[in-house]
């Protein structure tokens, strides 16, 4: 049973130009973080990822979400975590603060995810071997798919999971070999072309087959100059992303979008504002068949339903640490199985949940496994840190979702 709610305001100042794009160009990774803690010692984890100012406000509207869950136990909560979670994003006077985005859709995540990582821990079992072991009516009851009717239905998450369930041995065998991994630390946006460059020949030392540039510079010269370098030392075999996050408008993205198609990128990342859907459909189809990644910014279910009708994205990047938890995650992973679109996770988490979360949406969905974003800047903070090797995801072994903050 939860006994009380605790709630951390946790920021990580990483300076050196670390985690710098052509909008942040100072951030402050940070943490609002959830921790729940039963009668037995155990502690459950949860994180929203900030970029510092306003932290402290995710804080207080996780502290008012969690309140609800004292004196229950964790297989109480999460035995219809979806109905729960319905009535909490719909708590009438904190739902007109988003409805599902913003402080309260954040706040959302970090208290679901604190619940995951209880309900796995209280299991004794990593996250994503707790995701294995339940039933698709398990998976399916922890999911609020409310506004996704039209195109996900209870009965269709079912039949999704259910027939990824007879060749889940054909895949099984990445718990093994790992999860592949690509580097997004090579070209963030302050760093020197020179170091872009050494960067990029680390990376293909440690093994990395895939890294990732930030552009949206005022001079498209300059993007275009970082994006040859990155593919000159990479080589034409390797996987090369471009990320603007959201710097350009429509017609600015029509325009650098076409030029830097000279480099073959894997996929342009966030090239425009992500509430504009029409105008990620107008470039996905100027520009195909180069690809469009997007869902950092992305903050419920219905966009990404949206952009799935749209048919304008080539990968989901949906982020368990800015949605509403891992929950609205997994229903955003069903909804691209069944658009046959990938899910290629953001890591505001660096890649700590997320690691648990692809080895399910491989296995237990039957996703392909392209790679999953690796960002080692706050490595140090967490008590079980991601294991990265030759490039490589190492399968987590400890109990819960690996969020725990020293």
């Amino acid at each position: 049973m939860i006994k009380n709610i605790s709630t951390r305001d946790a920021r990580f100042p990483i300076g050196s130009g670390h985690g710098s794009d052509a909008i942040h160009k100072d951030p402050i990774y940070s943490y609002a973080v959830t921790l729940l803690h039963d009668d037995q010692g155990r502690t459950g984890t949860g994180l929203a990822f900030t970029l510092g100012e306003g932290n402290q406000l995710v804080c207080e509207a996780a502290r008012f979400y969690a309140q609800r869950l004292v004196g229950k136990s964790i297989e109480e909560i999460m035995a219809n975590f979806g109905a729960l979670q319905l009535a909490m994003a719909d708590e009438q006077q904190f739902r007109w603060l988003g409805p599902h985005k913003g402080i309260v859709q954040l706040a959302l995540s970090s208290v679901t995810n604190a619940c995951w990582d209880l309900w796995a821990k209280t299991r004794g079992v990593p996250l994503w071997k707790l995701l294995l072991d339940l039933t698709p009516e398990q998976i399916v009851a922890t999911l609020d798919l409310t506004y996704l009717d039209d195109e996900l239905t209870a009965p269709q998450a079912l039949q999704i999971l259910r027939a990824a369930q007879p060749t889940r041995a054909t895949r099984e065998g990445v718990l093994k070999s790992g999860y592949p991994g690509y580097d997004t630390s090579v070209g963030w946006f302050n760093y020197s072309d020179e170091l872009v460059r050494e960067n990029c020949k680390r990376a293909l030392a440690a093994g990395f087959t895939a890294m990732k540039l930030k552009v949206g510079s005022r001079d498209a010269e300059r993007d275009l100059r970082r994006a040859a370098i990155v593919r000159e030392v990479a080589g034409d075999d390797a996987r090369v992303m471009v990320d603007a996050n959201q710097q350009w408008t429509l017609p600015q993205a029509l325009d650098i979008c076409q030029r830097l198609r000279a480099i073959n990128p894997f996929w342009i990342e966030e090239p425009t504002h992500p509430d504009d859907i029409l105008g990620h459909k107008t470039l996905a189809d100027a520009i195909a068949p180069t690809k469009l990644a997007l869902g950092e910014h992305v903050p419920n279910r219905v966009v990404f339903k949206n952009y799935l009708q749209a048919k304008c994205a080539g990968f989901i990047q949906v982020d368990a640490v800015r949605v509403a938890g891992v929950s609205e995650f997994l229903a955003v992973s069903l909804l691209c199985k069944k658009f046959g679109v990938p899910v290629v996770p953001h890591v505001g988490d660096m890649g700590q949940l997320h690691q648990h979360l692809v080895l399910f949406n491989h296995i237990g969905v039957a996703h392909d496994a392209v790679f999953l974003e690796h960002i080692p800047h706050l490595r140090e903070h967490f008590v079980h840190p991601c294991r990265v090797e030759s490039g490589v995801y190492q399968t987590p072994q400890e109990v819960g979702a690996s969020c725990d903050l020293k």
